[in-house]
């Protein structure tokens, strides 16, 4: 793993030009997002894995288990296959590879058909580093290909829309295949009248429009307390206006990359023609950029409500709608009122505050005074409720997900006459045990 992320600094050009040609970013998108990530990652798990999934003894207060040890083993499943999106094909691929296969596995790696060429220079420097034949492969293709992968591998990583990720859950269903998922997400964000809202300003715009909002962690959607609300949306609108557009191109010339494919550019059109028809308005964008490339403009909403498809639908792309509420319980509420649950936001200069209403959000994840970066952290679970998927990544759980779990007890020698579970049956030994029972448990406060 060291190896591999030596060669990917080392051929960090290649890699970026790999990201950015294929999915219209920017080169700081490629490089925060992905190239930093992978390479944290690699250093990561070659690190903690042995930890991880070192065996743990289990320690049983029970009586009846004197004179016996308990352990619990981690071993791999087989062949995993990872089934990567095309909006950050090297950290949503690769990097669900990596402890994949530091958990002894062999993996399969399965990339968007829109964007396999950073995955493919992957397996180049698998082979070109001496990694051992047979352990990592790239299957490039479309949808057939993933089919076929969840019909013959031992567990499936999947991360995607709801409804493959659903068709997924339903086809690894018929051979009981462990499945990982990681799907849709509408993040709010809540910004309290006590934030800093030069902050939240700034956080608000750059994780709604990071990557033309082809994030699953973008910010989809921002509840605002009335008193600061026009104040908010002032700052929004500034700092959307000075936002500059471009793919590739070098580093510091551009903030807003263009949009993967043209049906998603469709998609994030009719949201906003929808919102715009039941009485939003549109204070910036709106509407694809003129001239060559796929660019869609950065948008920003307000006078919007729930009864619009861009509060409640996963939107996928540039847009920021931004909805008045009366106080912090309306926020919350509001912000619950949605069939996704990845990750959130809670913007407050009182942190106390900030985090008992971030506890309140039916989310996976929940960020105070930030959004967004905490799906790059090893080290921490990232995992979500409701329809946005079931399982984790990162952290014990991110590995151990990759092995089977096996309890071995093992019983010590015994001491003649002691075993009073042995058959055959006594009934001093039942009399015993039924006033054992009573005495540990009968009383109500037993701390048993």
């Amino acid at each position: 793993m060291r190896d591999l992320r030596g060669w990917l600094v080392k051929n960090l050009e290649e890699v970026l030009g790999a990201l950015t040609s294929e999915g219209g970013r920017t080169r700081e998108d490629a490089l925060f997002g992905e190239c930093w990530f992978v390479c944290d990652s690699l250093g990561f798990w070659a690190r903690r894995s042995r930890h991880y999934l070192a065996d743990r003894r289990i320690r049983s207060r029970s009586p009846i288990m004197r004179g016996r040890t308990i352990r619990v083993r981690y071993a791999p499943r087989g062949v995993i296959g990872v089934i990567a999106p095309w909006n950050f094909p090297l950290a949503l691929g690769f990097g669900d590879a990596i402890p994949a296969l530091m958990a002894g596995n062999a993996v399969v790696l399965k990339p968007s058909g829109i964007t396999p060429l950073s995955s493919l220079l992957v397996e180049r420097a698998w082979r070109e580093i001496g990694a051992p034949d047979g352990v990592f492969a790239v299957a490039t293709g479309r949808g057939e290909v993933g089919s076929a992968l969840v019909d013959a591998a031992d567990m499936i990583m999947f991360t995607g829309s709801v409804d493959t990720g659903r068709k997924i859950a339903e086809r690894a269903a018929r051979r009981l295949t462990p499945v990982s998922l990681e799907l849709g997400g509408k993040d709010p964000m809540i910004v309290l009248r006590d934030a800093d809202l030069d902050r939240a300003a700034a956080v608000a715009t750059q994780f709604a429009f990071w990557h033309s909002g082809q994030i699953c962690m973008s910010v989809e959607r921002a509840y605002v307390e009335d008193p600061v609300y026009d104040s908010f949306v002032a700052k929004v609108l500034e700092r959307t206006q000075s936002l500059r557009q471009g793919a590739g191109g070098p580093a510091g010339s551009a903030e807003v990359g263009a949009m993967v494919t043209s049906e998603q550019a469709e998609l994030v059109a009719s949201h906003i023609a929808d919102a715009v028809a039941k009485g939003a308005r549109v204070l910036a964008g709106g509407k694809p950029r003129p001239g060559p490339g796929r660019f869609f403009e950065p948008t920003v909403l307000v006078d919007v409500d729930h009864g619009m498809r861009v509060m409640t639908e996963e939107t996928f792309g540039p847009v920021l709608p931004i909805m008045r509420v009366a106080d912090a319980d309306e926020a919350v509420r509001l912000a619950n009122d949605s069939l996704y649950g990845l990750n959130s936001s809670v913007f407050s200069s009182d942190l106390t505050k900030g985090e008992r209403i971030a506890e309140r959000l039916q989310a996976g994840n929940a960020c105070v005074n930030d959004a967004a970066v905490n799906a790059g952290i090893p080290a921490a679970p990232f995992g979500a409720v409701k329809e946005s998927g079931i399982g984790t990544r990162n952290g014990p759980e991110g590995i151990r997900k990759y092995c089977s779990a096996q309890t071995v007890l093992v019983r010590r020698r015994p001491i003649p006459g002691a075993d009073f579970l042995g058959w055959p049956n006594r009934s001093f030994a039942t009399r015993l045990f039924e006033r054992v029972l009573r005495l540990l448990w009968g009383r109500r406060r037993s701390s048993r």
